[in-house]
C-alpha cells in the first residue's frame, strides 16, 4: 500500500496574505493545496491520502475535497505545534489506516501541500526508489555555488556538481519513519527541519531521485507568481499541444 501524507498545517507568514493561509489561496478558482493533492489522487499507485491542516480551515477542506471530486483522502487530522509535530500526526493516522488494511509494508510519501508542481513520474520514481533501498528523497541538481561557514570561521566550497537540494515528496517505509519520529519524541529531539534529515541522524541509507526543477515551494509572492505562469503553460499544453 502507498500512502501520501500531505502536510498543509503552515500559516504562510512569509506569503504575507492576510484572508487566508497559502496552501488555500485561489489560482483560476482552485486552492493551490487541492492542485496538489490533485497529483496523489490521479495516480494509479496512491491507495490513500491523509492530509494535515489547520484545524479551523478543515470545514473548508472538506467542501473544496467535494467540489474537486478528491476521492482518495481517507483522514485529515490537525497540524501540531511544529512541521516536525504536524507530520507526526500525519504518520500516525496513516500508521491506523495502514492497520485497518492489515498492510506491514507501506510506504508513505510525506509531501508539502503548497509543492504541487511535481509530476506523476517523480511519485511513481518515490515509490519504485522506497522499494529498492528503503527511502527516497526528492532533489535537484544545485545551480548555484554553495559555501559552508566552518565552526572555526573559515568557509568550505563544494563542487557544485557534487551538490543537490533536497525537496519532496521525501518517502519511506511507514514503519521506518514512524519509529524514527517515535526515538525522537523520547529523546526529546524536535528541531529536525525535514524527514530526511531525520532519518539521516538516526543512520538510515537514504536513495535519491531526480525530479522536476519547478519543483518549488510556494512561500513567497514571487513564487506565487511562477506557480501561476507553469499552469498556463501546462494548460497551454492541454488545449494547443505545445510543448
Amino acid at each position: 500500500m502507498n500512502i501520501a501524507v500531505i502536510f498543509a498545517g503552515g500559516s504562510g507568514t512569509r506569503m504575507n496574505t492576510k484572508s487566508r493561509p497559502k496552501q488555500f489561496l485561489d489560482l483560476n478558482g482552485k486552492p493551490i493545496i487541492i492542485y496538489t493533492i490533485e497529483l496523489f489522487d490521479n495516480h494509479p499507485e496512491i491507495d490513500g491520502i491523509v492530509v494535515v491542516c489547520l484545524e479551523e480551515w478543515i470545514p473548508y477542506l472538506i467542501k473544496m475535497l467535494k467540489k474537486f471530486e478528491i476521492n482518495k483522502v481517507v483522514r485529515i487530522v490537525s497540524g501540531g505545534d511544529s512541521g516536525q509535530q504536524s507530520i507526526f500526526n500525519g504518520l500516525c493516522v496513516a500508521e491506523d489506516y495502514a492497520s485497518e488494511k492489515c498492510d506491514k509494508d507501506t510506504i508513505v510519501l510525506i509531501h508539502d501541500g503548497v509543492r504541487p508542481l511535481i509530476t506523476e513520474t517523480t511519485i511513481t520514481d518515490n515509490i519504485r526508489k522506497v522499494e529498492e533501498c528503503g527511502s527516497c528523497i526528492t532533489v535537484v541538481p544545485a545551480t548555484e555555488t554553495f559555501v559552508v561557514k566552518q565552526a572555526d570561521g573559515n568557509f568550505e566550497i563544494p563542487r557544485r556538481s557534487d551538490c543537490v537540494l533536497a525537496r519532496a515528496p521525501q518517502s519511506f517505509y511507514l514503519k521506518d519513519i514512524i519509529e524514527a519520529h517515535r526515538r525522537c519524541q523520547k529523546e526529546g529531539l524536535s528541531d529536525f527541519i525535514d524527514s530526511c534529515s531525520m532519518m539521516s541522524y538516526y543512520g538510515y541509507r537514504l536513495g535519491i531521485v531526480e525530479g522536476p526543477m519547478e519543483n518549488i515551494k510556494i512561500t513567497t509572492p514571487t513564487d506565487y507568481f511562477v506557480l501561476r505562469a507553469m499552469v498556463e503553460v501546462h494548460e497551454n499544453q492541454q488545449i494547443f499541444g505545445i510543448y
